[in-house]
């Protein structure tokens, strides 16, 4: 059984509806992916930024893989049809509900009838909105995420972004909560520094020269305007030399950092193909991807060496936290 079909998933019935009044320039309705789903050839998915889309559905203390709006660099618009809680947290994108400033990282009231507005990212490039109860949509291959490109997921099961006049099914419950909350500031992503970034080196890593790898880390890369959801692509004038090549093509995951004959790495990422032929230098943090996923084009980011067990301590902390809803 598939997560999105347990039975307490199952039993939820969509008693309101948000209605989308602008997009944006790219909205979509997301989770946390098609888990399972590499071996039938299709991409991973889901959530660009894990972290901050588990805070917003935490704050309003649904499960982590409950579907929600991810937001691209702003312009959102839309409007409840009945009283129900919303969340939003991500990157600093300033948020208006009919015309009074919502705080990022918070829990808040939306009343029947009321427009949330989004303006554009000041800092970050995806913010996550997510609704009490989760909304309530029927999932394909498992999820519910959009996948433009191989046309799955989303309000439809067709892959579509959001759209102007999209009704988002949802659980509206106003005595859910009694006041609103926010996550501690300790607990909120800092956009306004240069990430670095934790590498596991494996693949491919020992095939390319010392000097080389040691330049990998060395080097501030900078985040290229060709990046999208399959994979961000980095740049440096003085890129990786004498890469090596590859006979066969090998299975790939969001986070692989391949090293194509140029020299600048991509690091794959949610939406990414399932098998490269690209060498393999190792792979990104997972929660390092998604501050990753925050990083607009033209800035830089640095890398630095990880071992597996550090990544599997993080990530048992990381499912223990938003698997205990407050």
């Amino acid at each position: 059984m598939s997560r999105n079909t347990e039975p307490g998933r199952s039993a939820m019935v969509a008693s309101g509806h948000l209605e989308i009044l602008k997009p944006g320039m790219l909205s979509q309705l997301q989770d946390v992916g098609r888990i399972g789903a590499l071996r039938y050839g299709v991409s991973h998915s889901g959530v660009m930024d894990p972290y901050s889309a588990a805070w917003a559905n935490r704050l309003v203390r649904n499960r982590m893989d409950a579907p929600l709006i991810e937001v691209a660099l702003g312009g959102l618009q839309l409007r409840a049809a009945q009283d129900t809680w919303l969340a939003i947290a991500g990157a600093a994108i300033p948020a208006y509900l009919d015309g009074r400033e919502v705080d990022g990282w918070s829990r808040f009231l939306m009343r029947e009838g009321q427009v949330l507005s989004l303006g554009f990212a000041a800092q970050g490039q995806r913010a996550y909105i997510a609704v009490q109860g989760g909304f309530v949509v029927e999932p394909v291959l498992g999820s519910t995420a959009t996948h433009q490109r191989n046309r799955l997921g989303g309000p439809d099961g067709s892959g579509s972004p959001l759209q102007r006049g999209n009704l988002l099914p949802c659980v509206a419950d106003a005595a859910a909560f009694r006041s609103s909350a926010s996550a501690q500031w300790q607990q909120r992503t800092d956009f306004t520094t240069t990430p670095v970034l934790r590498v596991l080196l494996g693949g491919d890593a020992l095939r390319f020269a010392e000097d080389q790898r040691a330049r990998f880390f060395d080097t501030h890369w900078e985040v290229s305007r060709d990046s999208d959801r399959m994979g961000v692509r980095l740049h440096h004038d003085m890129p990786l030399q004498e890469i090596p090549t590859r006979t066969l093509s090998l299975g790939i995951t969001p986070g692989t950092i391949q090293i194509p004959p140029s020299g600048n790495p991509i690091v794959l990422m949610s939406d990414c193909q399932t098998m490269g032929g690209y060498p393999v230098l190792g792979w990104l943090h997972p929660l390092d991807r998604g501050r990753l996923a925050q990083v607009p084009a033209r800035q830089t980011v640095r890398f630095v060496a990880s071992d597996i067990e550090t990544l599997q301590t993080d990530m048992q902390r990381f499912a223990d936290f938003f698997a205990v809803l407050p």
